[in-house]
């Protein structure tokens, strides 16, 4: 089992890293396979609905890391979505990012366990979390919880260690993703299958 955690922050070692490698670091401790993968600062395409991952399986934009990270997603069992909190949500790269990744591959998270972090210095957490929840909501994900909101306060990644109940959540967030995945794995290998949807479309203009 293997999980994917995506830095959607733009500074490759701040404080989206640090917390994410405290869930790492638990993952590991659990048995879990894990990969920590970063956005960066290089532009990222919006989303601009043409459909053509739709009938192709990627994304008309190749040149940038959304069809790059497909593979993985396909590969992984859970993932892990961290970002800084900017404007009292995440940061506009990375939700362009998650909207062209789960558009165009929406397929390969199906089912899988995901969980939302976030860093700031001070407020517009729960929001940002919440953000992010929405698109596991979205693609059947169960979501993975922990003993309070996956947030940890500080300015720096040195603010972010003296955060120890924040790090304590990432801790104990590790600890139930694991043991969603092991459960997940132990019911399939029971026969349980994975539940089929209903897909039935509707808009609200009658």
């Amino acid at each position: 089992m293997k999980v994917l955690l995506i830095n959607g922050s733009t500074k490759k070692n701040g404080c989206v890293y640090v917390t994410l490698q405290e869930v790492a670091k638990t993952l590991i401790e659990e048995g879990i396979d894990t990969e920590i993968v970063q956005m960066g600062s290089a532009p990222i395409r919006d989303c601009i609905g043409c459909n053509y991952c739709q009938e192709h399986g990627k994304c008309v934009f190749d040149n940038d890391l959304v069809n790059e990270w497909l593979p993985k997603i396909k590969e992984a069992d859970g993932f892990v979505f961290g970002s800084p909190v900017f404007y009292a949500h995440p940061t506009g790269q990375f939700l362009s990012l998650l909207d062209r990744l789960f558009y165009s591959g929406e397929k390969y998270f199906k089912h899988k366990v995901g969980a939302s972090i976030v860093t700031a210095r001070r407020a517009g957490t729960t929001a940002s979390v919440d953000v992010m929840n929405r698109y596991f909501l979205d693609a059947s994900m169960p979501i993975a919880s922990s003993t309070y909101w996956n947030m940890v306060h500080g300015n720096t990644p040195q603010e972010i260690l003296e955060d120890k109940e924040g790090l304590a959540t990432m801790r104990n967030l590790g600890r139930n993703m694991a043991w969603l995945l092991k459960s997940i794995e132990a019911g399939k290998k029971s026969g349980i299958k994975i539940p089929e949807m209903e897909n039935i479309w509707t808009n609200f203009v009658r």
